[in-house]
């Protein structure tokens, strides 16, 4: 997976995760479509407890991908239904109020 944390003043951190396999493309299905640039989601490469460390600490996620997504739902953060599918790939945006 790849990981960034978009740091910004006077608000809580953005955590982008997206899974490696998707780092530079294009997902489209059908009105939709969604670059995954690695100008948002980073080129530095992350562990899952890496990944889980930087979710606690999040004010709000962003998440593409099985691997991605899984980890967020194994933690109790989303249900696999609250998850927007683009085609067969997970997308999710958890925001803390």
């Amino acid at each position: 997976m790849f990981l960034k944390v978009h740091h910004l003043p006077g608000s809580a951190d953005v955590v982008a995760v997206c899974d490696r396999e998707l780092l530079n493309t294009t997902i489209s299905h059908e009105k939709l479509t969604i670059r995954v640039h690695d100008s948002f989601y980073g080129t530095t490469p992350a562990s899952e407890e890496e990944v889980r460390s930087a979710l606690e600490k999040a004010g709000n996620i962003n998440l593409i991908g099985e691997r991605a997504v899984n980890v967020a739902i194994s933690m109790g953060y989303l249900t696999r239904p609250e998850c927007i599918m683009i085609g067969k790939i997970p997308h999710a945006q958890i925001y803390r109020v």
